[in-house]
Parts: structure tokens; sequence; C-alpha cells
């Protein structure tokens, strides 16, 4: 009935594991958990290795590293049940009715996505400008979220229908980090798939230092410019990109380009702070953009 997805990367999932089997157990419901660690050959896998000791439970560890978009297509090629439920190896689950919540939901939709939340705080100063954006841009509740079907979807706790994800699947040819789930959004968006949006939270666990997440944000635009620029996606469904093809219209593009190679070092420090600023960092981010897009 249920397939549990994980793709992970050097990090002890096994807690994770536990609590959802626990919940599925309870529940009584036919599932099976699947993990693949994604070719870190860590020593976390030998805790990850108990997966296997839990009943309808495979941790699977690979020898070489695919990138997110094949580790999650490889995930559901390796199921055996039609609802596909995607989990990021550093979520918490927070909700003790959880499963219970996706299964009272599975009905008549192709996609049900339950979002993601930050804790209220952070342990260290370091961690600041990745908790405070997740707090305050990416924590919306399904009522926000349901506004904008698919502008809004994610795979980091999402449930899917079998036959509809193989209509579309992750684009392999993405393999740094990030905007995988946008490019998929729009394709969902293409075809119209019934999506509904559900206050059913996951908690982000492992929250990137700032230097670790302005250089995943880095990855992710990267992508995002490929993506682009091979013409896989429309730039309104983006903002980011939306806010790029209006700058070039106008040719502003350049001014941000000189503002970004003159000044990102010292916005860099700014980020990287106890207290960052969102509108620096997304004038970072815009920059950013106008400094490698030809």
């Amino acid at each position: 009935m249920l397939s549990i997805l994980i793709p992970t990367y050097n990090y002890n999932v096994y807690n994770l594991v536990l609590e959802l089997h626990k919940q599925c157990m309870e529940l009584g419901i036919i599932f099976e958990i699947i993990v693949i660690d994604d070719g870190s050959n860590s020593q976390t896998n030998e805790t990850n290795n108990q997966i296997n000791l839990l009943k309808n439970s495979t941790f699977i560890p690979l020898n070489k590293n695919i990138g997110l978009s094949s580790n999650r297509n490889l995930l559901a090629s390796n199921t055996n049940y039609e609802n596909l439920l995607f989990i990021d190896g550093d979520s918490v689950i927070i909700n003790p009715n959880y499963i219970k919540n996706y299964i009272n939901a599975i009905q008549d939709f192709d996609i049900i996505y339950g979002g993601r939340v930050h804790p209220e705080t952070v342990n260290s100063s370091k961690q600041k400008l990745r908790w405070k954006y997740g707090r305050m841009v990416e924590d919306k509740p399904a009522m926000q979220r349901n506004s904008a079907l698919y502008k809004t979807l994610m795979f980091n706790n999402t449930l899917i229908k079998k036959s509809r994800f193989n209509e579309i699947k992750f684009d392999s040819n993405l393999t740094k980090y990030g905007h995988e789930d946008t490019l998929f959004a729009y394709h969902v968006s293409l075809l119209q798939f019934k999506v509904k949006h559900i206050d059913n939270a996951i908690e982000h666990g492992d929250i990137d230092e700032s230097k670790v997440f302005i250089s995943k944000i880095k990855n992710g635009l990267d992508n995002l410019i490929s993506i682009d620029e091979s013409n896989k996606i429309d730039p309104d469904f983006v903002k980011i990109l939306k806010l790029y093809h209006f700058l070039k219209k106008y040719n502003l593009n350049f001014a941000l380009n000189v503002f970004y190679k003159l000044l990102n070092k010292m916005i860099h420090r700014q980020l990287i702070s106890k207290n960052p600023s969102l509108f620096l960092f997304n004038l970072y981010r815009i920059g950013y953009v106008c400094s490698l897009k030809k």
C-alpha cells in the first residue's frame, strides 16, 4: 500500500526510520521503507545497516555517487506499491499521526505535500541564515501553499502515485544539489496533476551552517541557469528567473552583475554573521545569477 522512500548522504537516518516503522506497524498497513545512501561510504552506514533488521525495511549503500535526482528515480524503481512517500533523510517526524494523516488523505489525489517546518530556535549563530530563510520563506501552512498549488510543491515530504511519478521522473542530468524539485513541479503543472497541500509537516533536522548553505544555493542556481538556458522551464514559474528576465529586458542585468562583482565578498560576510539580512541574501542571489547568465 505504501512505499516510504528516503534518499540520504552521509547521515544517520536510523531514528527516522524507526519512528516511521513504528507508526506503520501500529496502523497495521502494508508498507515498505527503502533508504539509499548516495555513495558516501560513510561510517554512519554502520548504524544505517541496522535498518535491514526491521520488518519490510531496506538500506542500500551505493558505491558511487549518482546525485539526488537519480537517487530518487532509483528509489522509485525499487518499489512494490503505488503510493510513494518521499522524505528527506535529515527529517524529524514531529507528529505521532504523521503516517495516519497521509493514509486518510490518500484518495483522489495524484500528489499530496505535507510541508516542512524549522525549529523555533537554532543552536549556533553559524546556522542563522539557513534557519532564518527556512522560518521566514519556506515554512508555509497548507492554506497558503494551496493558493499556489504547483509553485509551492517540494519533494522533502511528498506522497505521489507511482504511475504519475513515472510520467515525469527527476532529470538525471541534474547532478548538483538544488532545483530538482522546481523542474519536477513545473512538469506537474504542465500535466495538471491533482495536487493537494495538507498540514502534515516534518521538521528540518540538519540546519546547514551559513557558508555551506550559500554554497548549496549557488549550486542550485547553477542548476536553475542550466535548466533555463536549455529552455526546459517557463521563467515565469520561478521568481528569480522571472526577475532576471525582467532585468534583462530593460538592460538592468549588467548593473546587477557589476554590483555582485564589487560587493559579493562584503555581502557574504554579512550573510554569515549572527544577524544575516534576507534582503541582502536576495540581492546576493540575483546578483550571482546575473554574473553567470550569458
